[in-house]
Order: structure tokens, then C-alpha cells, then sequence
């Protein structure tokens, strides 16, 4: 049977990413999306599916109550992903974080709890569970306790616990999947991976915060997008699902160098900039319950991704283009004139 899906802010980069991805894989949906259209939104990302009749775009804010409630009438499932998500602009701007991470987040699941939705997806960051030391072999997992370390992280914890809050006090049929760090079409170019890939087709430093020793995990974005497939699909009420896309751990100087390399630029290209506060040490996501119960796992390793990644970006230049262009100022500001 047909489903009617909300996805809130599927102009960005996972959202666009996963609007394309159902759309395909489920035409007989239609899908709704409902973003603000902040820097972080673009249409451009969503040109190829604009004429579908089972697509429809509504611009405004998740914490419009009015709108949000129009907006779900007759829905059956949400995908939440409308976000702040960078943690610089959280360092810089905590309040925005909060009003849209937080309050958002509560406006949608009033308007669920009312419209009584089939399911509420919350995507959320691994992020809310802290940090992790190097050179050890602990991930992260639903147990983890979470301890966020920076606005843009203690945002999205607050609006995991309103999310299970719902669940249990209201009954909302929810569930949450935490994802690792995401790179791949779309992503605005602020985030580390498209920074370095555009930088470095225009001969410019690659910035890398401190002593490069940080660990992220690195998740292809249509991997995730067939994790929340999974969820929506497969996926057992009130559960937390767990989706990262590396089975070893690779520092931020190492994956810069492997970039540069797969580009055939040299070493040269790096600059080390002063660390921001706060800065987590590693991340790493224990997946396998996704694995098991979901049947999921990583479908690309992180060359192959990030060649496929490096591709799109050489044969797009005409979309983040304009995007660096019109946020000179805070690529300035953040990573200096060289790295800009």
C-alpha cells in the first residue's frame, strides 16, 4: 500500500540524498518535504525529481506549529532529519541549535501525536554519546550514556530523550538511528570531506584542525540512506538503531592524505589550523545489531566512496560553486584566506 511520508529538511544534504533514494526505490509514495531553505537547503539538490507528481515541497520552519500541522495531515511516516548540524556554527550561534534541534523536534512530535502517525524516524549523530579515546578499541552503541561535548551535540541528545520521551509517555510509535559523520553528494562544502575536494580542484590548502589526529567514523550518505530503509521497513517500534560505515579507524590527516592522493595532488596541500574548543577525540560506531537484526551493512569501502564522492564533486562544479562564493566570509572566518 501506498505511504504518504514527511520528510523535514530533505533540501540538505541526507534529506535530498534520501527523498532521491525512496523516491526511486518506492514510486508508489509520495513524499512531502518541508525544509526552511537555511544556507544548508537547496533546492538545486532536488531538480531531477521537482516535476514528480508524488514529490511536493513546502518551505518553512519545523517550529511553525501552525504549518507543521497542516503539513501533517494524512501522513504516515516522518523522517526527521531538519537539523543545525555543524558544530563550528553551533560554537558560534548555540541558540539557533536549540531552537531548531529542540523545539523543532517537539512541534513535530505534537503534530504526530495528533495526526497519529504510523511511525516517527528521528535521525540523530553519534555524537551524543561524547567522545571516545584514541588508540583503544571501544565504539559506540545504543547503551553508550550519552555525554555531548558541544552545543550542536547536547541539541540533538535533548531531542533523542523528547523522542523517547513521546514514545513512553504518549505511546508515539518512534524510532531513532544514529549515524556516524555522513560525506558524499550534496554535502555543503563547510564539512571536512567536500572542503578538501573542492579546495584541491582549486590548486587551495586543505585546513585540518590541530594535530589531525582525530577520528571520525565515515559513512557513505547512500548507505545510510538504505539504513533508514531498513528502519522504516524492517525496523522494531521504540528501537535505537546504530549506522557507521567503518570497520577500522582512520584519523582526519589520513583520510585528508588519501584524498589527495585518489586526486593526484600532493601532500603540500595541507595546512594545519588551530584546533577548535571543544574537539572531540574519536568517534567509532559499533553497527553490528544493524547488521543483524536489519540485515544491513556498509556497501562501499571508504576509497571506493570517496572516489565516487571526489567524481561528483569534478563533475559539479556548477552547484558548489555558488555555494563558496556566497559563504566567503564565514570560510574566512573559520578557516582563514588561504583555506577560503
Amino acid at each position: 500500500m501506498a505511504k504518504n511520508l514527511l520528510v523535514t529538511g530533505g533540501a540538505g544534504f541526507i534529506g535530498a540524498n534520501f527523498i532521491h533514494y525512496w523516491l526511486k526505490n518506492h514510486p508508489e509514495d509520495h513524499v512531502l518535504n518541508l525544509d526552511l531553505l537555511t544556507y544548508a537547503g537547496n533546492l538545486e539538490n532536488l531538480k531531477d525529481v521537482e516535476q514528480q507528481a508524488n514529490y511536493h515541497f513546502v518551505q518553512g520552519n519545523i517550529c511553525d506549529q501552525t504549518l507543521v500541522d497542516q503539513a501533517m495531515r494524512g501522513v504516515d511516516i516522518v523522517v526527521h532529519f531538519a537539523a543545525e548540524s555543524h558544530v563550528d556554527r553551533s560554537i558560534l550561534d548555540p541558540k539557533l541549535f536549540l531552537e531548531t534541534n529542540i523545539i523543532g523536534t517537539q512541534v513535530l512530535l505534537e503534530a504526530a501525536l495528533k495526526h497519529q502517525v504510523e511511525r516517527f524516524h528521528h535521525i540523530s549523530t553519534d555524537e551524543v554519546f561524547g567522545a571516545l579515546p584514541l588508540n583503544n578499541q571501544e565504539k559506540f552503541s545504543k547503551n553508550t550514556p550519552y555525554q555531548p561535548h558541544s552545543p550542536y551535540s547536547a541539541s540533538k541528545a535533548a531531542a533523542d530523550h523528547l523522542v523517547r520521551a513521546y514514545g513512553d509517555t504518549y505511546g508515539l510509535p518512534f524510532t531513532i538511528s544514529n549515524c556516524s559523520n555522513n560525506y558524499g553528494e550534496y554535502q555543503f562544502p563547510e564539512k571536512l570531506i567536500p572542503l578538501a575536494i573542492t579546495n584541491l580542484i582549486d590548486g587551495k590548502q586543505v585546513p585540518v584542525y590541530g594535530d589531525g589526529l582525530y577520528v571520525r567514523d565515515w559513512l557513505y550518505v547512500q548507505d545510510h540512506c538504505r539504513g533508514i530503509e531498513a528502519v522504516l521497513t524492517k525496523g522494531k517500534v521504540g528501537e535505537t538503531y546504530l549506522f557507521g560505515g567503518l570497520y577500522k579507524d582512520i584519523s582526519n590527516l589520513e583520510l585528508i592524505k588519501m584524498i589527495i592522493q585518489l586526486m593526484g595532488k600532493d601532500e603540500s596541500a595541507i595546512e594545519m589550523i588551530k584546533d577548535r574548543p571543544g574537539h572531540d577525540r574519536r568517534y567509532s560506531v559499533d553497527f553490528s545489531a544493524s547488521e543483524k537484526e536489519l540485515g544491513w551493512q556498509p556497501s562501499v569501502d571508504l576509497r571506493t566512496g570517496l572516489q565516487q564522492t571526489i567524481d561528483w564533486y569534478q563533475q559539479h562544479e556548477d552547484w558548489w560553486r555558488p555555494l563558496k562564493a556566497k559563504n566567503q566570509e564565514y570560510f574566512q572566518e573559520q578557516y582563514g584566506n588561504n583555506n577560503a
